[in-house]
């Protein structure tokens, strides 16, 4: 046993092709001789990242088991992790990204030899058949969960840091105008789900959101309304109820007296409901259901949204374009970017500023016009009145001392 090597001893040397490899030996576990191997171009830096992974080895904390394949570890992190943190179609469109490109490709090889180069060739080939946008979602899905695998010491570094994903073109929104959204109200007023649409348009709410919105959850001693939960079609399951989008999809938000007038109606024509439907009524405690309680599905809630569009002579614009509309609408009033984020829920300030900050014709010329007041060159004008006091004090603005 004298000859064996102590745990942690290491030793470089050169390969036929001109390359260096290391070895760290560490020592005998479980009747095996355990190596770690690393290649390099340089025996410098070969020599330096054995003597490093030595240490380590030699504090323990350098583990004696091979490193996972990619499919293992995923598997791993969607069971543990990802499963208790992202919603359940969430973790199936994870699942379903995994098996039909990731592990393919790449689910064969371990941790501890996934580099950027097979990352970046990964990209490239999936380019071929998938839009820039879907890579990118794979690109989110392998930098997360091989983040979590360098947190656990599983492997040492994530390479897929090192591989910039396929840029996207942003998607230009097209919100309502003031007028469209005016007109939008005024076609859905005195339906029985008006309050639904109002929540969409003057407070951006999500249609799941909206849609699995509780009265529990609505105040109207405080005039707010709370976002705590989404409804949601999983298939298999049919809808349900889950946690909103993000962390900060939680949220407690005012809302105006119309907002507060429209439920209060809705209220109403709920009771009603429920004492129409007698036995056969399901109280789910949401604000919007179907005559016999039940959640109303998102299907046929964008079937209305159409059918409304069609009514009202409006452009046909996606549903989700009813929260750029409040959105846009706020910061073209003033109101705050922090204040719009926190009112639609978003998780970053940047998400606000860079998505939504567009501004519909009619109130970039009510800008414009506002800034002509303030500062046109008309002589009477107000920057006729600062550049004539100006001279008064100091001479004419001739931009001499």
């Amino acid at each position: 046993m004298s000859g064996r090597r102590v745990s942690g001893d290491g030793s470089v040397y050169q390969l036929s092709d001109g390359t260096w490899r290391g070895v760290i030996d560490l020592g005998w576990h479980g009747g095996k001789r355990r190596r770690k191997y690393i290649r390099g171009r340089t025996k410098a830096e070969v020599a330096k990242e054995t003597r490093r992974l030595a240490g380590e080895a030699d504090a323990g904390r350098l583990s004696h088991d091979r490193a996972p394949t990619l499919s293992g570890w995923l598997d791993r992190y969607l069971t543990e992790v990802a499963a208790t943190t992202v919603r359940p179609s969430t973790l199936s469109r994870y699942r379903q990204e995994v098996r039909l490109y990731i592990a393919p490709v790449l689910g064969a090889i371990r941790l501890d030899k996934l580099d950027a180069a097979d990352i970046s060739a990964f990209y490239q080939d999936q380019l071929r058949v998938l839009s820039p946008g879907s890579v990118r979602r794979l690109h989110a899905l392998l930098r997360r969960s091989l983040n979590v695998a360098v947190r656990w010491q599983v492997m040492r570094w994530n390479p897929v840091l090192a591989v910039d994903p396929p840029s996207v073109e942003t998607k230009e929104v097209h919100p309502f105008s003031v007028e469209e959204a005016r007109r939008f109200l005024r076609v859905v007023q005195g339906d029985r789900l008006e309050a639904r649409w109002m929540l969409a348009v003057m407070l951006g709410m999500r249609q799941g959101e909206a849609l699995g919105l509780s009265w529990a959850d609505v105040d109207f001693d405080k005039a707010t309304v709370r976002v705590r939960q989404a409804l949601q079609y999983r298939s298999g399951n049919g809808l349900e109820l889950v946690a909103p989008k993000t962390a900060r999809s939680k949220r407690t938000v005012p809302m105006s007296e119309s907002i507060m007038a429209a439920l209060k109606l809705r209220r109403e024509e709920q009771d009603a409901d429920r004492v129409a439907a007698g036995e056969f009524w399901e109280d789910w405690g949401l604000v919007f259901t179907t005559k016999v309680g039940t959640p109303f599905s998102p299907r046929n809630d964008y079937r209305n949204f159409i059918g409304w569009l069609e009514e009202a002579g409006l452009r046909r614009v996606r549903l989700h374009d009813l929260r750029h509309t409040a959105a846009s609408l706020m910061l073209a009033q003033g109101v705050p970017a922090r204040v719009v984020m926190q009112t639609l829920g978003h998780s970053q300030i940047s998400i606000t500023l860079n998505t939504y900050s567009h501004v519909s014709p009619d109130l970039s010329r009510l800008s414009a016009d506002r800034m002509e007041s303030l500062l046109g060159g008309s002589d009477s004008g107000p920057l006729a009145a600062i550049v004539a006091a100006s001279e008064d004090s100091n001479g004419p603005l001739t931009g001499q001392e």
